[in-house]
């Protein structure tokens, strides 16, 4: 697929963007799907091509989060690996939908997510008693993570929202340890598309170089100032998008009008 200067500048822009928000609180997906659709990607290469440049920005991410002490590798190992698990059943679901039903639910996913986090409660930066064990956790991640391989926007933000609401976690530990988690969602995301050949490899290593810069700079951020601050952003990007989404005639939510 051939895009103009202007479009790949674009994504390029949007990846750093979304690499930014995406080490503070999650939620990157919001921008680059969004983007990836506008400029006239079909909508399961969006989201492979997404997995890409998400996979190489979130390592990343991990990798700044572990030099400065904040991932717990013992202790996040098997919610990472029910989170790969899910992700893995998500990922190849995806692949036998109809991708004008993805075109149409996109915008209804954005809306409920915009509600999510304008309404979820404000998050703690104190470790505190957690809800659920290991087992617990590790049934919710896999849940997540079958959501992030077959949607995945927002995906961060719903691991952050569950280590600090059901595992204890203070705000800054469960950012840097949902990078971690979220690092193995898009492993197997990608895995699943790549054998599908759906990835678009030369735009989204193009988007990854952009999508590593603004992780590093998100990273350093949430590490000196923590993560206060994202949430009305997400809000706003992802009515926003959804506004965008489906302003144009050919989506397919049209037709019920």
């Amino acid at each position: 697929m051939e895009l103009s200067v202007e479009a790949l500048s674009f994504l390029i822009a949007i990846a750093f963007a979304a690499g930014t928000i995406d080490a503070l609180a999650g939620g990157g997906g919001l921008l680059t799907i969004p983007a990836l659709l506008t400029v006239g990607v079909p909508p399961i290469a969006a989201l492979a091509t997404n997995k890409l440049q998400a996979m190489i920005g979130t390592g990343s991410a991990v990798l700044a989060y572990f030099r400065a002490g904040r991932i717990d590798l013992r202790t996040f190992a098997m919610p990472a690996a029910g989170a790969f698990a899910g992700a893995v059943l998500g990922a190849t679901a995806v692949q036998h939908v109809d991708p004008g039903f993805l075109t149409a639910v996109v915008p209804l996913l954005l809306i409920a997510m915009g509600f999510y986090f304008l309404l979820a409660p404000p998050m703690s930066e104190v470790d505190r008693h957690a809800r659920l064990g290991r087992w617990g956790l590790t049934a919710v991640c896999a849940g997540i993570g079958f959501y992030d391989g077959f949607f995945g926007p927002g995906t961060g933000s719903f691991l952050t929202t569950a280590l600090v609401a059901l595992g204890g976690l203070g705000l800054v530990r469960a950012i840097a340890n949902t990078k971690f988690i979220n690092l193995a969602t898009n492993v197997a995301g990608l895995s699943a598309m790549v054998a599908g050949g759906k990835v678009l490899w030369l735009l989204g290593l193009s988007m990854a170089a952009a999508n590593v810069a603004g992780n590093q700079l998100g990273a350093w951020l949430a590490i000196r100032f923590g993560g206060r601050g994202v949430r009305p952003l997400l809000v706003v990007m992802s009515f926003a998008l959804t506004i965008k989404l489906l302003s144009d005639p050919a989506n397919p939510l049209w037709r019920l009008f």
